[in-house]
């Protein structure tokens, strides 16, 4: 199986071209927990396929290195954009692609040397109901600043998806300590029937904000796109930050808008190509 190696501001995953390579009958989950081993494998976040679309002009499918599917991954959108337009797979540089969390329309920004140097990625409206979410309670209600019992501790957070559940916490100072205790015990919470990703967030001023991130089914990440957009939707929900803020995650940074004119989410940054090669490890197979 032949793939390329590619990150978003440090979130690294293993991308299989599907147009070239064929994975019927591949337990695909399986594979994403095998390419993603740091020592046995290729070592990544997990695995991202490049698929044909029925419904768009790509589509993409993201699996967790624990094997999870994810509905929606914005750092791996911004590679997809990256390797179809620098590897031929189309000549325009705005287009579609399809997640299973809706689709997306990025545009794509060319270097000096022709290739994409960056990525703007329209996310859409956020979603801010219960019912959306996924999460407990009345579907028809939002959680905006609502609290949490954990370990004795009281958190505040807002629930926000982008296509994944998001559940964003404004703390003054974010520690790691608090980032791999609280993330794990939240991720799986019983108020997230799907579990959720987990933001910790700290507003530097209203066009400035420091992120970490536990991603479900990952753990902690360097990077993650989509929580970095319910990060800015959740702090300016919560009266603390402007609809224009520059993200500063461990792996970079990402400018995200919250446009008023058509409540759509924006989303620029980076796109890198790390390598390419070839998997020789058997691939798992689905029960005939």
């Amino acid at each position: 199986m032949r793939f390329t190696k590619m990150h978003g501001i440090g979130n690294d995953y293993v991308y299989v071209n599907c147009f070239e390579e064929s994975l019927t009958n591949v337990d695909l989950p399986e594979l994403s927990r095998r390419v993603s081993q740091q020592h046995f494998g290729i070592g990544a976040d997990g695995l991202i396929l490049i698929m044909p679309s029925t419904i768009a002009d790509f589509r993409m499918r993201v699996f967790n290195n624990d094997g999870s599917e994810a509905r929606n991954c914005g750092n791996g959108l911004r590679c997809v954009s990256k390797y179809v337009f620098d590897h031929g797979l189309t000549k325009e540089t705005s287009f579609t692609i399809e997640t299973n969390g809706g689709i997306v329309t990025p545009v794509v920004h060319i270097g000096a040397d022709g290739k994409v140097e960056k990525v703007t990625v329209d996310m859409g409206k956020p979603r801010l109901l219960r019912g959306q979410i996924p999460m407990t309670g009345d579907p028809d209600t939002k959680a905006i600043g609502e609290q949490v019992q954990i370990n004795g501790r009281t958190l505040t957070f807002t629930a926000v998806s982008m296509g994944n559940p998001h559940v964003v916490i404004l703390t003054d100072k974010i520690s790691e300590e608090e980032v791999t205790t609280y993330g794990p015990l939240l991720e799986k919470h019983a108020l997230f029937p799907e579990r959720a990703n987990i933001e910790f967030i700290s507003v530097n001023t209203p066009s400035d904000i420091t992120f970490r991130v536990w991603e479900r089914g990952s753990g902690v990440t360097l990077a993650c796109g989509t929580g970095a957009c319910a990060a800015l939707v959740a702090a300016v929900l919560e009266g603390k930050a402007e609809r224009m803020a520059t993200i500063h995650l461990l792996g970079g940074d990402l400018q995200i808008e919250w446009r008023e004119a058509d409540q759509h989410v924006y989303m620029t940054g980076a796109a890198a190509e790390v390598f390419a090669g070839e998997y020789f490890g058997a691939l798992p197979l689905l029960d005939q």
